[in-house]
């Protein structure tokens, strides 16, 4: 800052407030300064500033993963809203392992963010107290935190599955089969519940023979189909616990001349154009990402309310 001071034949105090977007500064020094930040290609330090401040300007976004195009909507919608408070977003995949979460969360909160927004994957965040009680406010999206008070926002798992099964249900559709996550996640849990909900809303024993729960590998899905479409007593509808096992199950099936009516849970790119098109249970990413990270800055500007829990509609 003194070389672009003496550059600009300025004080050290006028660069300060140019850099650091202040008032105070006349139009036409505020351009000459300008002109010898881009001569000199001056950089302002970030790590300085943040000793002087306290404040990084970052926050930290751990998810499953950032290829996922669900995860990648979140964060998207997460970024649009850090870069409106000035600040930068730093995203890391955890790939649903606990410790690679709480590697993750740590390294970023040792490198001083302002806060965390985490999808979780842990079955324990009492990890996080230390940096909570130390300031530095975390958010979670999509699944709940455990072990931990925190604010949280979720899409309604439950009662988007319940209104999916609902949907075949009214069509005539007694048998209908269930594939879902592994059930250690939160989210798979919630579906499945609706699933069986629904089922007994209207008086039919669940027939624990047609739900199949699990990663959504091709062998593990066509197996769990095979059993699932066979006579007696197959399926004529399945209900599919996310968008990554609708694609397989889609892609189990497009060989079999009798196909089952199928509904899912997550939209997915080109739903509307397979034929039949692909009735889904729309959340809203987005909407996660965007509230969460609001949530976030609220905290950051001091709010001390109890954590809050909000529930986002599906569609």
């Amino acid at each position: 800052m003194n070389d672009v001071a003496a550059h600009a034949g300025v004080s050290l105090k006028t660069v300060s407030r140019v850099v650091n977007g202040e008032p105070g500064v006349l139009p036409a020094t505020f351009e000459r300064v300008s002109q010898s930040i881009a001569e000199l290609g001056f950089r302002r330090n970030d790590s300085a500033r943040q000793l002087r401040t306290g404040r990084a300007a970052g926050i930290g976004l751990i998810l499953e993963d950032v290829a996922d195009p669900f995860y990648s909507v979140l964060t998207r919608a997460v970024e649009q809203v850090v870069r409106g408070h000035n600040c930068l977003l730093l995203t890391g995949s955890c790939d649903d392992d606990p410790d690679r979460e709480q590697e993750l969360a740590l390294a970023l909160c040792s490198r001083r963010v302002d806060g965390l927004v985490i999808v979780p994957a842990a079955t324990d965040h009492s990890y996080l107290r230390h940096e909570i009680s130390a300031g530095v406010p975390v958010v979670f999206a999509d699944r709940p935190p455990i072990n931990l008070s925190a604010d949280v926002v979720l899409a309604d798992n439950f009662g988007g599955a319940r209104g999916g099964v609902h949907h075949l249900l009214a069509r005539g559709h007694r048998r209908i089969g269930y594939l879902g996550d592994d059930p250690s996640i939160y989210t798979a849990r919630e579906r499945l519940n609706g699933y069986r909900r629904a089922l007994a809303d209207v008086g039919i024993e669940v027939d624990e023979r047609l739900i199949a729960m699990g990663r959504a590998d091709p062998p593990s899905v066509r197996a769990a189909l095979d059993r699932m479409l066979a006579a007696p007593g197959e399926a004529t509808a399945l209900f599919c616990g996310n968008n990554r096992l609708s694609i397989a199950v889609l892609r189990a099936l497009a060989g079999r001349v009798e196909r089952p009516a199928l509904v899912g849970f997550d939209d997915l790119e080109l739903a509307d154009l397979i034929t039949p098109g692909l009735t889904v249970v729309a959340q809203d990413p987005a909407g996660l990402g965007r509230v969460a990270a609001t949530l976030l800055f609220d905290r950051l500007a001091g709010l001390t309310v109890a954590p809050r829990r909000i529930v986002l509609p599906t569609t």
